[in-house]
This record gives C-alpha cells, sequence and structure tokens, in this order.
C-alpha cells in the first residue's frame, strides 16, 4: 500500500503513537509527561513553519531545521532535564512513525541532546535526623486540625525503610502487604509499569497493623477491602498527590526539622536516605537497583559513588587536620 507521508497531519501521527502505546501499559504520570513533551515542542514547531495552528502542522513540515529552531526556542525556557526529556519523547515519536511509514526518517539525530546532569543524592542531613524525626512524628510533634499520628508515622516509615516513591505509596492497597507475620514484604507498583517485593521487618509492620487499627477507630461506617487503597487521606478515600507532599513538609515543619531537609526534595529526601544508608552499610549496586525499583544500575550506582565522596568530605572537615598541616609545613 502506498502511503502519502505529506498528507499525514502531526497530531494525527502522535494520536496513533499513544494508540501504539496502549498495549504497553505506560503508567498515566508516564503518558501525561509524554503528551506535555509532544504539545509544548508541537506548538513551537506551528510558530516556525508559520501556521499559527498545530492541527495544521504537517509531519513532513518537520524536518530536522525546523526541529532544531523549535528545540531550540524550548530550551530557552526549559532546564536541562526537561529538554533531555523531552528529546527523548520526540525519538521515540519518530521511531514509531517511520516503523509505521508516517514518515521517511527520523531527524532527531541532527538535534542536540542535552547531557542529563549526574544523580546527585538528596538525603536528609544529619546522622540522627530520620530518626529524631520519626520519634517527633510518633510522639504527635504535627499539631493537626484533626491529628492522625498513625497514617503519618507509616508514610514516613515507607519512605525511610521502604525507599519508596510518592506515586508508590499512593498507588498500595491493602492487599500489596503480603506474607506471613514475621516474613512479609510490600508488593509495589513502580515506574514504568516496573513491579518489586521489598522485604519488611516486624517494626514496620507493626506499623502498619497500627495504622490499619486506626482507621477502622476513624472510619467506623467504611467498608475496607483488600483492593482499598493502604494509604489514606483525612476523607477516608486514597490521599491525594497534594495531601501527600503537604503531608511530608507538615512533619518536617513541626519535628523543627524543614531546614534538613535538601531544597526541592521533601518526600523524595526520605527516599534518597534509604538509599544512601543502603550505599553506607554496604549494599552493592544490583541490590539498591532492585529495591528501589530502579530502571539502570548506573542510576544505583550514584548513590555508592556519592558515599565515598561524602565521606571523604566528613573525613577532610575533622579539625585535626588543621594542627596536622601546619605541623606538616603546610602553608
Amino acid at each position: 500500500m502506498i502511503r502519502y507521508v505529506h498528507l499525514v497531519r502531526l497530531v494525527e501521527a502522535q494520536d496513533a503513537f499513544f494508540l501504539a502505546r496502549r498495549s504497553r501499559k505506560d503508567s498515566p504520570h508516564t503518558t501525561a509527561a509524554y503528551r506535555r513533551d509532544l504539545a509544548g515542542v508541537s506548538r513551537l514547531i506551528a510558530q516556525v513553519v508559520g501556521v499559527g495552528d498545530v492541527g495544521r502542522v504537517l509531519a513532513d513540515d518537520v524536518t530536522a531545521q525546523v526541529l532544531r529552531e523549535a528545540f531550540g526556542l524550548f530550551a530557552d525556557t526549559h532546564a536541562k532535564s526537561s529538554v533531555a526529556r523531552a528529546w527523548s519523547t520526540w525519538n521515540q515519536f519518530f521511531q514509531f512513525c517511520v516503523a509505521d511509514g508516517l514518515v521517511a526518517g527520523n531527524p532527531m539525530g541532527a538535534i542536540g541532546r542535552p547531557r542529563p546532569a549526574p544523580l546527585s543524592p538528596k538525603p536528609l542531613r544529619g546522622e540522627g535526623t530520620p530518626e529524631q524525626l520519626l520519634s517527633a512524628v510518633a510522639g504527635g510533634a504535627r499539631k493537626a486540625r484533626a491529628p492522625w499520628s498513625e497514617r503519618d508515622l507509616l508514610v514516613l516509615a515507607l519512605g525511610l525503610v521502604a525507599g519508596l516513591r510518592a506515586s508508590e505509596i499512593r498507588a498500595l492497597r491493602r492487599s500489596s502487604v503480603v506474607g506471613r507475620p514475621g516474613e512479609r514484604r510490600l508488593f509495589v507498583h513502580g515506574k514504568a509499569n516496573r513491579e518489586r517485593s521489598i522485604p519488611i521487618e516486624v517494626p514496620l509492620e507493626r506499623v502498619i497493623e497500627a495504622y490499619l487499627a486506626s482507621c477502622e477507630a476513624r472510619f467506623p461506617a467504611a467498608r475496607f477491602s483488600d483492593e482499598s487503597p493502604l494509604v489514606l487521606g483525612g476523607d477516608g478515600a486514597g490521599i491525594g498527590r497534594g495531601a501527600l507532599d503537604y503531608l511530608v513538609k507538615a512533619c518536617f515543619r513541626a519535628a523543627g526539622m524543614h531546614d534538613r531537609v535538601p531544597a526541592g526534595a521533601n518526600l523524595h529526601a526520605l527516599r534518597h536516605t534509604f538509599a544512601t544508608r543502603l550505599a553506607e552499610d554496604g549494599a552493592n549496586a544490583v541490590e539498591i537497583m532492585v529495591l528501589l525499583g530502579h530502571a539502570s544500575l548506573n542510576t544505583s550506582q550514584n548513590y555508592i559513588d556519592a558515599t565515598g565522596e561524602q565521606r571523604r568530605a566528613a573525613a577532610a572537615s575533622n579539625r585535626t587536620y588543621r594542627l596536622l598541616a601546619e605541623l606538616a609545613g603546610e602553608d
């Protein structure tokens, strides 16, 4: 069959791309990110080719020259990581278009791709901070309108001793806690639909049990099932993204530790603390990758490398080094 590439509109090709990806069962978050990347650059392509309306852009309008100019405009208003992600999205899109006969070739090879900065772990500052945070929250430090220390403690624990992302915490169901007492584990649905099983110890089992008992007391009329969300909001439904983020920030403030959280980290600081402590205690990159659900071994190795640098920096800060420097005759 002869396919007339020049008659295919860009938005139609993008619709076909998402239709083809349905069998991959991307998470809603991943799909939304792809749509943002395609839509953002598409608007700039329409601007470059001078048609105004994205719907009037044809697939063969998107030449390497047009894309280069559009990505240049995109880079002017976006961070390096966002540009790199958009480049990857468009590369996947064009790979699909070539395979489906919608375009003759993939022009992304002619578009410069920023090299992403290496991962810089952002754990909580202070060796005893995780324990102090948990103790403060368990002791009722957070003075909310409807205090729920059992729920707050569980959320913090899921980050600090299980390394869960915010989306993974929200995706947990009661049935996600599996196994016999003393041998339980969490069945986690992670990024890109990757699933993993995380062993949990008796202390976390008890935190979960205390939390579940508090749910029954707080919502006596509710009918919970195995598929009910594990972590609830104040209304008894699954906790929302914004509410979860606010909960963690409120716990930091209540414990007087907001200054020990790296900028922009919030709940992810708990996950990074979990990973950093694994590396400090001798876990290898493969073990870290499995427990955290990383797609790349390089990501996990970064925690080990960063931990080594942090140890050296801590050792170098020893005040005795100043005297040694004087004794050694250094300026």
